[in-house]
């Protein structure tokens, strides 16, 4: 495994290097086969703008990724990166790439990603479905959140990720996961869809809400066919 990695970022139009995750701090190998998830407050990464500071919290992260990552790899491999190494003691996860996510291979512009891979739509909504049958709600959807590797999709970031074991949570608990633009978008959601932002909700109930709110970056057709899975 390629031993020698860089930080990983976005370049976003009209605004430039933008950090590919506001949780971990993210790698990739200089050969860019490599993706490194550092679940570490890296202020070099993030750049005063760190979102988790709390040690205790980033652990947490750590370990719900490795959860259910292992469950994905076990029950639907199709759907995420091939492993390469766990590294416990260091919260490192090395994944299996083949180049830049599907965010930045699409320029970090629209919500359309077929000029990416032809078929993205019907491969995102069998891993939603994957998602649904292992009785997972996954509310980290970013684009960035997807590789392309022989041209299926890949999908990580499980750090966001919940079942019906989990006691219910508030969007205000979690706010820290979601980026101000994203807030900005999701805020006005929540009234029209009658959730208090200080109130635990149903897992069900926030999935739908984060299809919506992902409407912004992916295709409203798309995000409707999700929420008919979960609903």
């Amino acid at each position: 495994m390629n031993t020698n990695f860089e930080y990983y970022y976005n370049t976003v139009p009209e605004k430039g290097l933008c950090r590919n995750n506001l949780i971990y701090t993210s790698l990739i190998s200089n050969d860019k086969k490599t993706f490194c998830q550092w679940y570490h407050n890296d202020e070099g990464y993030h750049g005063g703008h760190n979102q988790v500071v709390d040690p205790a919290l980033m652990e947490h992260k750590f370990n719900r990724e490795v959860e259910y990552l292992l469950q994905m790899v076990k029950h639907y491999p199709q759907h995420v990166p091939e492993i390469l190494d766990i590294n416990i003691e260091n919260k490192k996860i090395y994944l299996k790439i083949d180049g830049p996510d599907m965010w930045e291979l699409a320029g970090c512009v629209g919500n359309n990603y077929s000029n990416v891979v032809l078929d993205w739509d019907t491969q995102m909504l069998e891993i939603i479905q994957a998602h649904k049958d292992l009785g997972l709600y996954k509310y980290s959807m970013h684009p960035s959140s997807y590789f392309v590797v022989n041209g299926k999709l890949k999908s990580i970031n499980y750090f966001f990720t919940y079942n019906d074991n989990d006691d219910n949570i508030s969007v205000k608990e979690v706010l820290s996961h979601i980026s101000l633009d994203r807030q900005a978008d999701l805020l006005p959601k929540l009234e029209q869809a009658g959730i208090a932002i200080d109130i635990p909700a149903s897992f069900k109930d926030l999935q739908c809400l984060a299809f919506d709110s992902f409407k912004t970056n992916f295709t409203t057709q798309v995000m409707e066919k999700a929420k008919e899975i979960y609903v």
